[in-house]
C-alpha cells in the first residue's frame, strides 16, 4: 500500500525524490511465455550498484496486466525498499490504467508515471483534465505527469499540456507531485515555463540528460526521472551529486565526454520519431552493454540491428563507459536464461 496518503503525496514527494530514476524492461523466458524472474531481479540490484535512487518498470512491452503485477511484486520485493519502484501507468484504456495502477499500489508500488493510451484522442484540453483527474482519484499514489509529444496533444496547445490545464489540475488533483516537463520537445520552453509557473508546488524536472546537466547548473533541480540513464552505467548518477554540489567545470568536463554516446543514441532513436513509441529494445540492448540483463521482447516491438549495435557500443566505449565484451549475439540470449 502506499506509504502516504493522496493529501500527503507532495510532502512524501518533496522529502523523499532525490537523484536519478532510470528505467527497468521486464526480462522473458526464451520462448516468451512467460517473464524471466531472475534477469528481473538482476536488473534491479543493477539500478542499485549503479546508484539509481528510482526506476521505472517498463509496461509498453506486450506483458499482460498479471505478468506486470507479477513484474511489480519482484522488483519490490528484491529492492527492499531501498528504490523508489515507478508504476507505468501505459495500458490501454482508461479503466485498466485504473485497474494497473491499484493492483500496484498493493503490490507496493511508489509513484506513477502517467501516460495516455494510444486511443485517446481528446476533443479538447478539458478531456485531458477529466482523464488524467479520474485517474489520479483511483489511487493514493503520487502521480508524474508527463506532457510530452508522444500522446499527439500538440493539436490543442504546443506544449502537449496547456498550462492553464496544469494549473487547474494542479489546484484540484493533491497526489500529482511532479511534472516530467518535455513539451513543446526539442524545444526547453516546456520545461522553463513549467519550473516558473508550479516549481514552488511540485517538483518539475526534465529527464533529458542532454538538457538537464545544463539546465541544473543555473536552477536547483531535485530529481530526474525517468530515462535509460543506466546506459551510461553509473555516470550519470555521479554527475547528478556533482551538480547537486555545485562542481560545475566538472559537470561539465564529464557532460561532454559523453557526446559521442549521446548523439548516436539521439540520432537512431530521431530515426522513429512520429511512431508514438520509444525503442525500448534499442534501450535494452544499451543497458546490456553495461551489465543489464538483456534478452528477448516480445512482438510487436522495435528492433535493433547489427548497425545500431555496433555504433551504439564504439560510441559508449569512446564516452569513457565500460561495456561488456560479450559478443552482440548474447544480447538476444540474456544473462540469465529461463
Amino acid at each position: 500500500m502506499a506509504q502516504y496518503t493522496r493529501l500527503e503525496a507532495r510532502e512524501w514527494a518533496r522529502e523523499n525524490l532525490h537523484g536519478l530514476a532510470n528505467v527497468v524492461i521486464p526480462s522473458f523466458s526464451q520462448d516468451l511465455t512467460k517473464l524471466n524472474e531472475n534477469g528481473i531481479r538482476h536488473d534491479v540490484r543493477r539500478c542499485m550498484e549503479l546508484g539509481f535512487t528510482g526506476t521505472l518498470l517498463v509496461a509498453e512491452t506486450a506483458t499482460t496486466l498479471e505478468e506486470y503485477i507479477q513484474f511489480t511484486k519482484w522488483a519490490v520485493d528484491e529492492a527492499k525498499g531501498n528504490l523508489t519502484i515507478i508504476h507505468h501507468a501505459a495500458f490501454n484504456t482508461l479503466e485498466e490504467n485504473i485497474q494497473a495502477v491499484q493492483a500496484a499500489e498493493e503490490a507496493g508500488a511508489a509513484l506513477v508515471l502517467l501516460s495516455y493510451p494510444a486511443n485517446f484522442y481528446p476533443k479538447d484540453s478539458q478531456e485531458i483534465y477529466e482523464y488524467t483527474k479520474a485517474f489520479a482519484e483511483s489511487t493514493n499514489l503520487g502521480i508524474v505527469l508527463f506532457p510530452v509529444p508522444l500522446w499527439g496533444f500538440e493539436r490543442l496547445h504546443p506544449a502537449a499540456i496547456d498550462p492553464k490545464i496544469i494549473r487547474q489540475l494542479l489546484n484540484d488533483v493533491p497526489n500529482i507531485v511532479a511534472i516530467k516537463a518535455e513539451g513543446g520537445m526539442p524545444l526547453i520552453a516546456g520545461f522553463t515555463e513549467c519550473y516558473q509557473l508550479f516549481n514552488d508546488e511540485v517538483i518539475v524536472t526534465t529527464p533529458l540528460e542532454k538538457d538537464a546537466f545544463a539546465l541544473g547548473n543555473l536552477v536547483p533541480i531535485q530529481w530526474m526521472g525517468t530515462s535509460n540513464y543506466e546506459m551510461y552505467g553509473d555516470v550519470l548518477p555521479k554527475l547528478f551529486n556533482l551538480m547537486k554540489e555545485r562542481r560545475f567545470e566538472e559537470v561539465y568536463e564529464q557532460y561532454w565526454k559523453l557526446q559521442p554516446a549521446r548523439s548516436t543514441i539521439g540520432k537512431f532513436m530521431a530515426s522513429s520519431d512520429g511512431a508514438g513509441l520509444v525503442n525500448r529494445m534499442l534501450w535494452k540492448y544499451a543497458s546490456w552493454l553495461t551489465g543489464f540483463n538483456g534478452g528477448p521482447l516480445r512482438q510487436p516491438t522495435m528492433k535493433v540491428n547489427s548497425t545500431h549495435m555496433t555504433a551504439i557500443r564504439q560510441a559508449l566505449i569512446k564516452s569513457g563507459i565500460e561495456v561488456s565484451n560479450d559478443d552482440d549475439s548474447q544480447f538476444f540470449l540474456g544473462r540469465y536464461q529461463d
